[in-house]
């Protein structure tokens, strides 16, 4: 057994669950009522989910450059390019309510009686929401990945 593969293994599935919990915490927080302070909360909590998912890339790249299986096994593997498309399609996404999130606490910081528009709440609540669908995939391909599904 190699430990540099259990150690890869291991921080990759932490690193994987996080993203799950923040997507989690910004589902809650939005459905809410979006106070300075919730919007502060959501603007801290999406900076940790792009560090997050920029880790997730990292060791993901590090187990099939220094995994046991070899990088044979993922580049001619459809459930994993299955995966990685998954994982772009949260990121793209993610990239909408960040943006909004960021706008939202900065004019929150200028006006403390500044109220989100109804519309763009409702839109980002929708991209929350299939972020959340969409990173299902990820966990149903990595399911079938562990059980040789696609070679």
């Amino acid at each position: 057994m190699d430990t540099t593969d259990l150690v890869l293994a291991i921080l990759h599935h932490l690193l994987v669950f996080s993203l799950a919990g923040i997507i989690a915490a910004e589902f809650v927080l939005l459905r809410n009522e979006l106070s300075p302070s919730t919007l502060r909360r959501l603007a801290r909590i999406d900076r940790h989910y792009g560090i997050v998912a920029m880790l997730v890339v990292a060791v993901g790249a590090s187990r099939v450059y220094w995994g046991l299986k070899g990088w044979e096994l993922y580049v001619y593997n459809w459930v994993f390019w299955a995966k990685m498309a998954a994982f772009a399609g949260v990121g793209l996404l993610s990239i909408v309510p960040t943006v909004r999130f960021l706008s939202w606490h900065r004019q929150a910081s200028a006006d403390p009686h500044w109220q989100v528009p109804q519309a763009e709440y409702a839109s980002v609540r929708a991209y929350v929401r299939w972020e959340a669908i969409v990173f299902l995939l990820i966990l149903v391909f990595a399911a079938a990945m562990a059980r040789g599904y696609g070679l």
